[in-house]
């Protein structure tokens, strides 16, 4: 059985979004409780030639809700409780749209279920540290994606009207997987019996009411009649249990600024450089410049503009957008450039006041998420540390999260021999300030099972580190000197970049997350087979 779908010319994807120009969320905050009710517009597709019906979504209907999650978490500290509910009567969420994915390219679906599990893994992390407990109020039928959205959510509640049901009903109707973390989620995170999980994903009805709730599917059906009361309720008990400060004033995220030509993109602290002809792209951070603020104070009078958070925005605009758009430069190289030293006075900084100020907080995990978003990303990335770099502490972690590291030993020859070769440092925010999907830090995960050599490592925190010693404790790759350095870069790059761009799908699963799983590696892991296997085959998009 063959697709009858005739393809969809793809636009470039833009994730600009804000509260005055969503087509698909109606943001609502109230005090400390902000309700974001789904109402999807039928019309509002990204890519012509389907209808949202039903509450059903697409990639656009996922931009607004990444956006209204990060700006629940930075503009909206008061809010202690997000209800995550539908504004269409009886009809919660009926999930991706069919016939979007059906005349999808491999790649758009590829990209957009990965974007959605990440933003899904948003709306968790905010439950799990910034204290922005998130609800489902499903008052209409939850199935396919739409039962996912729910399962984001620390808890669950279906309205009682005798026909409103979750259901996950991929296999019976369409033949392909629930495959962006909705069976991982049901028995890691629901806890539900591996049985039930199977008679559930199989049953295209789904289930209802009591037996839901007996089955662990949801946490409580409510009746129709005490619904809305029930609903403050539960937002008013999440709101008591919040640590999130109540009389605390956000900040502003601005808009982006970026230049875009054919040739590349640059933003205030990102730049990313594109060579068509070999299939790459070179990305370089820029550390930051400037005093530095003493007070968190100054943090909080910086806002967007504070480096820290707008290097992370920058840096998570830019990755997905060659995620979604450059899908043949297959190799991404990341230099950073900038002065060390400023670079750590940065990070003291947020390890300082992290714990104690919920901006600081905010801007750790949002670095956080960005790097998890490079652990998924599906092509081949290599770190370039060269003099002028500033790969030391949290900007280190951006070379960890690569799959080699290269470091130059001494200077090049046509280079201006000033200053002091690459060097790189470690810092206390190495050893687990931004673990990895695994649970792990990046350097527990490279040096997996010798506890001893990490220990080790911890040791050497706060100096610099040249190339060769870099070298000896196994920090990076490969440390040519200035007479092999062009050569084994040139090489290097050449063979990857005659592998298929997303060669390295399979690859991120195993090589980037060792250890023991976590629901969030199981989740990956399995949307990458889902992805390369189960929806490419006729009958996942055919009549």
């Amino acid at each position: 059985m063959t697709s009858t779908a005739e393809p969809a010319t793809e636009p470039q994807v833009s994730f600009d979004a804000e509260p005055g120009s969503y087509r698909h969320w109606q943001l609502d905050v109230q005090g400390e409780v902000a309700y974001l009710r789904l109402d999807v517009a039928e019309d509002g597709g990204l890519v012509p030639g389907y209808e949202l019906k039903m509450n059903s979504y697409d990639l656009g209907v996922d931009i607004e809700l990444h956006d209204a999650v990060q700006r629940l978490r930075f503009s909206h500290p008061q809010v202690r409780a997000v209800v995550l509910t539908s504004a269409k009567d009886r009809n919660f969420c009926a999930g991706a749209n069919i016939r979007m994915l059906a005349q999808s390219s491999h790649p758009w679906k590829v990209n957009f279920c990965k974007f959605t599990n990440e933003t899904r893994n948003g709306i968790e992390d905010a439950t799990a540290h910034s204290g922005q407990t998130w609800i489902a109020a499903v008052n209409g039928t939850a199935a396919g994606g739409g039962y996912e959205l729910a399962l984001a959510c620390e808890h669950i509640m279906l309205v009682d009207d005798n026909s409103s049901a979750v259901a996950l009903p991929e296999v019976p109707l369409l033949g392909v997987l629930p495959g962006t973390g909705g069976l991982t989620r049901v028995t890691d995170k629901r806890r539900v019996r591996k049985d039930r999980a199977d008679v559930f994903a199989t049953r295209s009805e789904g289930l209802r009411g009591k037996q839901a709730v007996e089955w662990r599917l949801v946490d409580e059906v409510v009746p129709k009649r005490e619904w809305d009361e029930k609903v403050a309720e539960r937002a008013a008990e999440a709101v008591a249990r919040s640590s999130r400060p109540a009389d605390a004033r956000g900040i502003t995220l601005t808009p982006l600024q970026r230049t875009e030509t054919d040739d590349g993109i640059s933003y205030r602290h990102v730049r990313a450089a594109f060579d068509r002809e070999r299939g790459l792209v070179e990305i370089t951070v820029f550390g930051p410049e400037g005093d530095v603020p003493d007070t968190v104070e100054r943090v909080h009078e910086l806002g967007a503009d504070f480096w820290p958070l707008a290097m992370t925005r920058e840096l998570d605009d830019l990755i997905l957008r060659l995620r979604s758009n450059e899908l043949e430069l297959g190799t991404w190289i990341i230099r950073t450039k900038g002065d060390v030293e400023d670079a750590l006075a940065f990070e003291r900084v947020i390890a300082e006041h992290s714990r104690d100020d919920w901006l600081v907080n905010e801007i750790r995990h949002y670095f956080k998420r960005v790097l998890k978003r490079l652990d998924v990303t599906s092509r081949s990335l290599v770190a370039l540390v060269e003099p002028g770099s500033c790969f030391a502490g949290a900007l280190l972690e951006l070379a960890l999260a690569c799959d080699r590291q290269y470091m130059l030993d001494g200077f090049l020859e046509d280079d201006a021999q000033e200053g002091e070769p690459a060097q790189i440092v470690l810092s206390d925010s190495n050893f687990g300030a931004f673990p990895m999907g695994n649970g792990l830090s990046r350097l527990a995960s490279r040096f997996y099972g010798d506890d001893d050599h990490v220990a080790k490592l911890r040791q050497e925190t706060g100096r610099r580190i040249d190339a060769a010693e870099a070298l000896e404790l196994g920090l990076v790759t490969d440390a040519p000197d200035d007479i092999d350095w062009d050569d084994e870069i040139r090489i290097a790059l050449e063979e990857r970049a005659s592998l298929s761009p997303d060669a390295l799908t399979g690859m991120e699963a195993n090589h980037r997350f060792v250890g023991q799983e976590s629901m969030e590696t199981r989740i990956f892991g399995r949307l990458t087979a889902w992805q390369n296997w189960i929806f490419v085959r006729p009958n996942a998009s055919g009549p």
